[in-house]
C-alpha cells in the first residue's frame, strides 16, 4: 500500500512539473535545468524537429544503461518509471502550448509561476522517493566516483545546459546573439533557482514537527489527555527546579506541526498557568512519525571475517 501511494504521487508529482514547464516556461524559449533544458536546447536547435518528450526520454535511457551497475536495481526501476512519466506527460502538453501563444505574456511572471509549480512537482516526486531521471543521474553516478556533492553536481550540469543558449542558432552579429541570449540565460538560471527553492521548502514543510515541553503541576492530567484526545504519546521526565529545589515532572511532546493547536488547547484547558516550551523540529522518525528511507550498506562476508579476526 505504501509502494502504491507513492507511486501514485509520483505521478501527480509528475504532472505539476509538466504543466509547470509546458504551460509557462516553453513558451517563452527559456532552457532550464536537466533533460528538460537539454531537450528545449535540441528542439530549438533543430527548429521543432524533435520534441523536447523525445529528447529527455532517450538521453534517460542512455544514462540508466550506462550507469546501471553502479546505481542498483531499486533506483532505476524508480527512475524508469518517473523518465517514462515525465516523457508521457511533457509529450501530451508541448505540442499544444507551443501551437498557442504564451498563456501569461510577460516573461518574468511567467518563469516565477513555473518555477514554483515545477518545484512543488519536484518537492512531491522527491517526498515519495521518487526521481524524474536527468541530472539526479548525473549526480548519482559523480558521486560514486567523486567526493563532489549531489547539490553541487546538479548545479553545475544545469547551470551549464542554460548556458549552452547562447549557442542556438541565432541570425545576427555578435552584439546581437548576446543581447538576445543573456536575458535568457538570466530567466534560465532563476528559474533553476526558484523551483529548487521551492523543492526545499515542500521537502521541509512535509518533515517538519513541532516539540512541546510542558512544566505543570496538573501533568498527570494534560498527559491523559494529550494521550486520548490527540492520540499522540507523552514522555514524562524527572527534573528539578533549581531555585525552589523542588522535584518537577517535565513532559515532553512531539506532533505534526497542524496538531500543535490541539496540544495548546488541552494543556490551557487543564492548567492555564503551564510553563510551554514550543520548538520547530525537522525529521521526527518512528510510529506515528516519517520512516526513515536510507539504504544500510551490507558488509561482504570477508570484511566480516576480517574485523572480527582483528
Amino acid at each position: 500500500m505504501n509502494n502504491a501511494r507513492d507511486y501514485l504521487m509520483i505521478i501527480v508529482g509528475l504532472i505539476f512539473y509538466a504543466v509547470g514547464f509546458c504551460t509557462f516556461i516553453l513558451p517563452h524559449s527559456i532552457v532550464v535545468g536537466g533533460m528538460a533544458g537539454l531537450g528545449t536546447l535540441i528542439y530549438f536547435a533543430t527548429g521543432g524537429l524533435i520534441p523536447v518528450a523525445v529528447t529527455m526520454y532517450t538521453v534517460n535511457l542512455m544514462l540508466i544503461a550506462g550507469g546501471y551497475k553502479a546505481l542498483g536495481r531499486q533506483f532505476v526501476l524508480r527512475t524508469i518509471f518517473g523518465a517514462t512519466g515525465a516523457s508521457v506527460f511533457v509529450g501530451l502538453l508541448e505540442g499544444y502550448f507551443m501551437a498557442h501563444p504564451p498563456l501569461i505574456a510577460d516573461t518574468a511572471m511567467s518563469i516565477v509561476l513555473g518555477g514554483i509549480i515545477m518545484g512543488m512537482g519536484i518537492g512531491t516526486i522527491y517526498i515519495h522517493n521518487g526521481t524524474s531521471g536527468g541530472t539526479d543521474i548525473v549526480a548519482a553516478l559523480v558521486t560514486k566516483v567523486s567526493n563532489v556533492s549531489v547539490g553541487r553536481t546538479m548545479m553545475i550540469v544545469d547551470m551549464s545546459i542554460v548556458g549552452m543558449t547562447f549557442f542556438l542558432p541565432f541570425e545576427g552579429d555578435m552584439e546581437a546573439r548576446i543581447q538576445e541570449s543573456v536575458p535568457r540565460i538570466l530567466y534560465g538560471w532563476v528559474t533553476i533557482f526558484i523551483y529548487s527553492y521551492m523543492t526545499d521548502i515542500l521537502i521541509n514543510s512535509n518533515r517538519q514537527a513541532t516539540q512541546f515541553t510542558i512544566f505543570s503541576h496538573h501533568w498527570q492530567e494534560i498527559a491523559n489527555a494529550v494521550n486520548q484526545e490527540a492520540h499522540r504519546g507523552v514522555t514524562v521526565i524527572d527534573g528539578q527546579g533549581w531555585y525552589s529545589k523542588q522535584n518537577v515532572k517535565i513532559l515532553m511532546v512531539w506532533c505534526r506541526k497542524i496538531e500543535s493547536v490541539t496540544i495548546f488547547r488541552i494543556i490551557k484547558s487543564i492548567d492555564p498557568d503551564a510553563f510551554i516550551s514550543q520548538g520547530n523540529v525537522n525529521g521526527v522518525y518512528g510510529k506515528g512519525f516519517d520512516v526513515m528511507k536510507v539504504k544500510i550498506k551490507k558488509h561482504s562476508h570477508e570484511e566480516h571475517s576480517s574485523d572480527t579476526g582483528n
